[in-house]
């Protein structure tokens, strides 16, 4: 230690004696940052050395995990790698007492090391970059920032180690995170009552040997009284037949933040579900969120009161597909269409204006082709059918949004920013522990989720990795 301190003393002053220039300054800095870096490693390095007794009579000499009884055996060197570097330390082996039982490390355990060789802090910088990065620009990362040198299976196994550790905390660290803007948006001022909103929508995404599939991501945002967005959290899921998983992590999510929400005695948020007319988000409103149970009300059959809204600007591609039917690529076209949709957002009833100005302009057209009939036929068809989810002016004065963007955006920044760059594809298996972790991230929960990951890590017992009390007394004395 006292080497490392007088070679930074030799930095300093090397540097006071040169003409202060960026280059000289640059190369200070990049030196006192490597002599840092090689203290830290240094000072992890003993305190590893000092965390399990010397001898083997001095450690205990069975130990309990998860039910299991395990008995000492000699230590075993490792190398384990840190945000400092590579470290090389010794620890007791504990073999299992039962045939078949694989050898456990207590200490090993007990620091936390994922994929049983990198330290915490390293492992949860490895779940960032991978956020945002291609393995081989981690591994580049890495070497440069940290001195370690990983070949891509080991990346492999740490990051699939950290994603599986931590998405399995991403539901209650959301749902605290929900109910933490529902009180504010509730103690906000306004004329509107706070809104929860909940969306789903589907994008295709490269899948490896089988072409472009339909992965998943959904939404849950919280408005305050003044239609201000105070938040919002993700979910996303590899392509899988029925979207199943999803259905069941969304549901989860609403019905936990609802009844926690509820439990605090809080006042019901509007609630509201924005989506396009795809299969699933259709599906999802009947099957699921028309069916949930009012916990407001003394009636135990009472439903909740969702209110599904088609995207507005999905069904406005549908009344620009009526004007190009009826009217041609015309400026005649343009402005019907215009006119039309400034009818749907902002007058009571427009879906129902809109569909009889068409009925009238069809009786004046004159011979149309086929594919136009096709087209007018498709359109007319949706808005009829869906008109009820398209009263947008009432929406508005309630305060409710009427567009799906936050949902859209979530399939661009949960799938498409990070898995469809050029040349990408991914096995589901793969794919899904990084967007386990760019849902965290984008979320705004990572370090609630991985604090409770470690928190909640298991241990050995009966003295695993401890100093006896043998030793610790000798000590003393």
């Amino acid at each position: 230690m006292q080497d490392s301190l007088l070679q930074l003393q030799r930095l300093v002053e090397q540097f006071l004696q040169q003409p202060i220039t960026p280059v000289n300054f640059h190369h200070l800095e990049i030196s006192i940052r490597l002599q840092l870096q090689l203290i830290g490693r240094g000072l992890l390095q003993y305190t590893l050395g000092q965390l399990e007794p010397a001898t083997v009579e001095e450690a205990s000499p069975r130990i309990t995990f998860q039910g299991d009884t395990y008995r000492r055996r000699p230590k075993q060197p490792k190398t384990i790698y840190s945000s400092f570097g590579p470290l090389e330390y010794s620890r007791f082996r504990y073999e299992g007492c039962e045939r078949g039982q694989k050898s456990i490390f207590p200490l090993d355990l007990q620091l936390g090391l994922e994929a049983h060789l990198a330290t915490p802090v390293l492992a949860e910088r490895v779940g960032r970059l991978v956020v945002d990065h291609e393995q081989s620009q981690v591994l580049n990362m890495l070497a440069r920032d940290h001195g370690v040198c990983w070949a891509t299976p080991t990346l492999r196994k740490v990051t699939a180690a950290i994603s599986n550790g931590m998405a399995s905390f991403r539901e209650e660290a959301q749902v605290h995170k929900v109910l933490g803007w529902l009180k504010q948006a509730f103690a906000s001022k306004g004329r509107y009552r706070p809104v929860l909103t909940v969306g789903r929508d589907g994008i295709m995404v490269p899948i490896r040997n089988q072409g472009f599939k339909e992965a998943s991501s959904a939404t849950l945002a919280v408005y305050n009284r003044r239609r201000k967005r105070l938040g919002t959290v993700y979910l996303g899921f590899m392509p899988e037949p029925g979207q199943t998983t999803m259905t069941e992590q969304l549901t989860a999510l609403v019905k936990r933040v609802l009844s926690e929400w509820h439990a605090q005695q809080g006042a019901c948020p509007r609630l509201a579900y924005v989506t396009d007319g795809g299969h699933h988000p259709r599906e999802y409103f009947k099957t699921v969120l028309r069916k949930m149970p009012d916990l407001w009300s003394r009636d135990p059959k009472q439903k909740l009161a969702w209110q599904w809204i088609l995207d507005y600007w999905h069904v406005c591609g549908y009344v620009s597909k009526l004007a190009t039917a009826l009217f041609g690529e015309t400026g005649k076209a343009h402005k019907w269409f215009a006119t039309m949709r400034r009818w749907l957002r902002d007058r009571r009833g427009g879906i129902a204006n809109i569909l009889r100005s068409a009925t009238q302009h069809l009786a004046l057209v004159g011979k149309r082709t086929k594919a136009q009939e096709e087209v007018f036929e498709e359109a007319y068809r949706f808005l009829r059918k869906n008109s009820r989810w398209m009263q947008y002016a009432d929406y508005r004065r309630a305060g409710l949004p009427i567009g799906s963007g936050i949902t859209e955006a979530a399939c661009k920044t949960v799938f498409t920013q990070r898995l469809k760059r050029s040349g990408m594809s991914w096995h589901n298996v793969s794919g899904q522990r990084i967007v386990n972790l760019r849902v965290l991230h984008l979320s705004g929960v990572w370090q609630e989720a991985h604090a409770n990951y470690l928190n909640t890590m298991e241990f050995p017992k009966e003295g695993s990795g401890k100093r006896s009390a043998a030793k610790t007394s000798q000590k003393a004395a």
